[in-house]
């Protein structure tokens, strides 16, 4: 039998190492040399007792073969299954298991692990900006191929054109051919595609149809002349949106305008988006524009020019005459609240008690301080203000004889003011806010604190000034454009500490 054979091969190679072994000792014994008998005994004595622990094993594996097998399968499944437990990995997720067999169980069928699974999600670094509503590009988009003389080709598809579901074949014609207008004019870039982008279906909400068109009318229309006294320039394409007729006399715009402004006045494009963010709706259309002829090409803000304005006074550039004492008094008053006309003695304006709190809480986020405190009565000036200059803040002393500045109203909508002339100050310290713009303001409108509650003003931002491609650029994109969210999301969190502080009621306020 195959036992007693490897039994045999085992003792005869134990024998012949045991003669070989006797015959070096009694050699090394004949030639009396003490240090190497002993030598010899010792590697004699190991290397029987080798021999005898080899031969053991062999006769026990030989007796039961199937036991040193199953145990030598437990152990490589064991340690398997806890090398791949540690170092299991699925998309962003690691699984981590600690396997132990049940009961040391001795059957010849594989062992069933109970693993303790722990999953550990990994975020994974973003490589690029996260996609915002109207960020995205179409894969597919028409190409448009040379223009050919003679032939009339439209500039924007049926998606992107904002008149292509208009019912009404007349205003199709009349888009159609002020799209035509914009290309190769000296003021704008000659192209086919709009300074303003809109790639979903539809404008974020918070535009109306008449600001897109405004939009897209101070963007990419032809400048048909300019006048240098108020470098305004008149598009000399047939208007479309339905805008007042000017004043007979008037002079200044004939048909549909834009304003230019400096390119440091460049957060005038920035406080109209806020302005429709916030739901507020009281500042004119302005995108940014680069021209040729204004400081070599730097873009600069355009603004849309609207002759329903009332006419201004030359010193306080305001439609009404209004001191900071008079201001306050109104407040207290709370005129034209609720509907209910103000008594004569009261000294009440047409303009209504919430169109303060809207323009208090609009110059507070962005520091326009020319319209409540021209004065720099409520904060420490720098030395290039204009107040600072004008040596304005020295009749700080009697605050009540300051005459309040751009407080602009309509003619169809008294009740009501425009924000004009909103450049904002993003470089105050948290610690040199004017907080003046605040005073006697006791209610503010519950859909703009909402907006600034909601930790959703960044997104609404970045959505609407993506939009104006010029502007977007121009102020080093996605990157340079958080850097001014950061400071308006600052003086929201201080603005709502303040609501909270001072007990300032939070109330619809509905047009």
């Amino acid at each position: 039998m195959s036992p007693d054979r490897t039994g045999r091969g085992s003792s005869s190679s134990s024998s012949s190492l045991k003669r070989l072994v006797c015959k070096s000792f009694v050699r090394a014994w004949g030639r009396r040399r003490p240090n190497l008998r002993r030598a010899v005994l010792l590697i004699c004595t190991a290397s029987a007792i080798y021999g005898i622990v080899i031969a053991s094993q062999v006769l026990r594996g030989s007796t039961h073969p199937g036991k040193a097998l199953r145990k030598a399968q437990q152990k490589v499944l064991t340690d398997a299954s806890v090398r791949l437990a540690g170092t299991a990995l699925e998309g962003n997720t690691f699984y981590m298991e600690n396997a132990q067999p049940q009961g040391g169980s001795t059957s010849s069928s594989p062992v069933t692990l109970q693993p303790n699974v722990v999953y550990i999600t990994l975020k994974t670094k973003r490589s690029k900006p996260a996609n915002i509503r109207g960020t995205v590009r179409p894969k597919k988009r028409r190409k448009y191929g040379a223009r050919r003389p003679g032939v009339v080709q439209d500039t924007e598809s049926k998606k992107d054109t904002l008149w292509s579901k208009v019912p009404n074949s007349q205003h199709k014609s009349q888009a159609q051919s002020w799209i035509r207008g914009i290309d190769g004019h000296r003021g704008g870039r000659g192209t086919h595609q709009s300074n303003i982008r809109i790639y979903s279906d539809s404008a974020p909400p918070w535009f109306t149809k008449e600001d897109i068109s405004a939009m897209r009318f101070l963007s990419d229309s032809r400048i048909g002349h300019i006048k240098q006294n108020l470098l305004l320039f008149e598009s000399d394409q047939t208007p479309l949106m339905k805008m007042p007729v000017p004043p007979v006399g008037s002079g200044d715009c004939q048909g549909q305008c834009g304003v230019i402004k400096r390119p440091l006045d460049m957060s005038e494009v920035f406080a109209f988006h806020l302005d429709r963010v916030l739901g507020l709706n009281r500042t004119l259309p302005s995108v940014s524009r680069s021209l040729e002829f204004v400081q070599d090409g730097q873009p600069c803000p355009v603004i849309l020019w609207d002759p329903s304005l009332l006419p201004t006074d030359n010193k306080t550039q305001s439609s009404i005459k209004l001191k900071w004492g008079t201001y306050q008094e109104m407040l207290r008053h709370k005129c034209w609240l609720n509907g209910k006309a103000p008594k004569a003695d009261l000294g009440c304006t047409e303009i209504h008690h919430q169109e303060w709190c809207k323009m208090a809480l609009f110059d507070f986020l962005l520091q326009v301080y020319t319209r409540l405190d021209r004065h720099c009565c409520g904060f420490k000036p720098r030395k290039e203000d204009s107040c600072a200059q004008e040596g304005l803040y020295l009749k700080c002393k009697n605050p009540e004889s300051i005459d309040l500045t751009h407080i602009i109203q309509r003619r169809q909508e008294p009740r009501r003011l425009v924000f004009i002339d909103n450049k904002g100050f993003f470089d105050r310290s948290e610690d040199n806010l004017d907080f003046k713009l605040l005073d006697g303001i006791k209610e503010f409108p519950e859909t703009a604190v909402s907006v600034l509650k909601s930790h959703r003003l960044r997104e609404k931002l970045l959505q609407s000034f993506f939009l104006d491609k010029v502007y977007w650029e121009s102020q080093g994109g996605r990157q340079g454009i958080e850097k001014l969210i950061d400071v308006i999301e600052r003086r929201a969190q201080i603005l709502v500490t303040y609501i909270n502080a001072h007990g300032i009621k939070v109330i619809p306020m509905n047009d």
